[in-house]
């Protein structure tokens, strides 16, 4: 499983950004999917994830209403849009899948992308 996130770049306090990630190896559409991010000293932490069928998304608390989680199943690529970014959402971005349901530990993501990074300037 090959997972290429991108997409990621340096913006403004209150700016935008949309991450992708696109998958070989996996189909998405069979999978639960989503992100992780991390923070300079900080430990990895759930974003967001949703079911193969979309049906059920869950998102961290810290970035509920202003990221939505999306996906493109012709393309095999999961999105991840960020609206009103914040410093504090300045991190290594992660796209991940796994089988089953959501689950918003690392343990229960066996298959990780290499990262992206967002800056997000004050």
């Amino acid at each position: 499983v090959q997972l290429q996130a991108s997409g990621g770049g340096l913006v403004q306090a209150g700016g935008s950004l949309r991450l992708s990630c696109a998958a070989d190896g996996v189909t998405f559409n069979r999978q639960t999917k989503g992100w992780f991010r991390q923070s300079p000293g900080k430990e990895r932490e759930f974003v967001a994830a949703n079911t193969w069928n979309g049906r059920s998304t869950v998102y961290a608390d810290s970035v509920k209403g202003r990221f939505t989680l999306s996906s493109d199943m012709a393309k095999n690529t999961l999105y991840l849009q960020m609206t009103s970014l914040e410093p504090e959402d300045t991190a290594v971005y992660y796209c991940v899948v796994r089988d089953g349901g959501i689950r918003m530990t690392v343990r229960e993501y066996p298959d990780w992308g290499q990262g992206t990074q967002v800056t997000v300037s004050s």
